[in-house]
């Protein structure tokens, strides 16, 4: 590929053509899910299906400052402004986002929604928030610790980062096997589609957006590096391939600002 290649460009397209190819993370809840969550009747996820403890979030969200980060199709960031939070939405697609517009102008929310990279979070003040939502969605950015630390930086002490991501392990394996519900170890870790020819790369991801297997040490460790505290960590299966059957592929951590 191209020595100027830019992943961030490539993967603004890719998701505005997810959106389009009515991909799950971009179907916006409907009405009955934004009436419960009024009702404090709630939750959201992180990582596949599975609902996010609600003792990692503040239990009476009126008035919290959440920042959605790389949280855009209509979701997480509708249910969390529903229960009363002040939602900011921050995403590379503008089509997801447009989804969490949606949503906004449909059921009369405020919620704001932000175009941008996830390393670069310039938009923000300082300790513009209480916290951070961010599911599986680092896989998508070429390097992390310009996550953390920008996460770290608009946080206010006290204020926490949730955030789901892969486990890298899933990646060693091919991703056509994987449709046809086979393990096949292919790949050397770390892995990025960038990486992989042409050929294999439409065959394995067609158009879609470049993705990077991040280890632990960068996802957790690069956490406490930024300064983070972590205070909780789960796992789950993948909620869509046969992975499940044998390791949890996803994980979601809790940590605070000191």
């Amino acid at each position: 590929m191209a020595e100027d290649f830019d992943p961030v460009a490539h993967n603004r397209v890719a998701w505005d053509g997810l959106v389009d190819s009515d991909n799950e993370w971009s179907r916006p809840v409907g009405p009955e899910v934004i009436a419960r969550a009024r009702e404090g009747d709630w939750s959201v996820v992180l990582i596949g299906h599975q609902p996010t403890p609600r003792d990692w979030l503040p239990s009476d969200l009126s008035g919290v400052r959440v920042l959605c980060l790389a949280s855009g199709g209509g979701q997480q960031g509708p249910i969390l402004a529903a229960a009363g939070a002040e939602v900011t939405v921050f995403d590379n697609s503008p089509k997801q986002l447009a989804r969490d517009d949606e949503v906004a102008a449909r059921e009369g929310l405020e919620l704001r929604t932000v175009l941008g990279d996830m390393r670069d979070l310039g938009a923000f003040d300082d300790a513009s928030f209480d916290v951070i939502v961010n599911p599986v969605s680092n896989v998508f950015s070429p390097d992390l610790a310009p996550v953390w630390n920008e996460a770290f930086r608009v946080l206010r002490p006290g204020g926490s980062l949730l955030t789901g991501f892969m486990n890298p392990d899933v990646y060693i394996f091919d991703e056509v096997a994987l449709d046809r519900r086979e393990l096949v170890v292919r790949h050397r870790l770390p892995f990025s589609s960038l990486d992989l020819s042409e050929a294999d790369r439409m065959r394995a991801y067609g158009d879609g957006p470049i993705e990077y297997s991040h280890s632990l040490t960068e996802q957790i460790g690069g956490q406490l590096a930024a300064g983070f505290v972590l205070t909780h960590l789960s796992e789950a299966p993948h909620h869509a391939d046969v992975t499940a059957e044998h390791f949890p592929a996803y994980i979601a951590t809790r940590a605070l600002k000191p």
